[in-house]
């Protein structure tokens, strides 16, 4: 059977949040029947998105709702 986690890939400090957050991705590894197959990364996230949506305004690419404000690109 399959393993599937979230796991921190990045950290950096927000602006919009005031605090240190985490770029996490959700791998998939592979059952133990399938030993040459390499893990997969089906998503991206940002630990504080919730944060970031319960603002007034748009905050970045992590959270889901502004494609043009990318905090990890530096």
């Amino acid at each position: 059977m399959s393993v599937i986690e979230w796991q921190t890939i990045k950290t950096c400090f927000c602006d919009r949040v005031h605090a240190e957050v985490g770029l996490e991705a959700q791998v998939v590894y592979p059952a133990e029947n399938l030993p040459d197959q390499p893990p997969r990364i089906l998503a991206h996230r940002c630990s504080r998105s919730c944060e970031c949506n319960m603002e007034s305004r748009p905050s970045c690419k992590w959270a889901g709702t502004n494609p043009f404000y990318d905090p990890f690109a530096v």
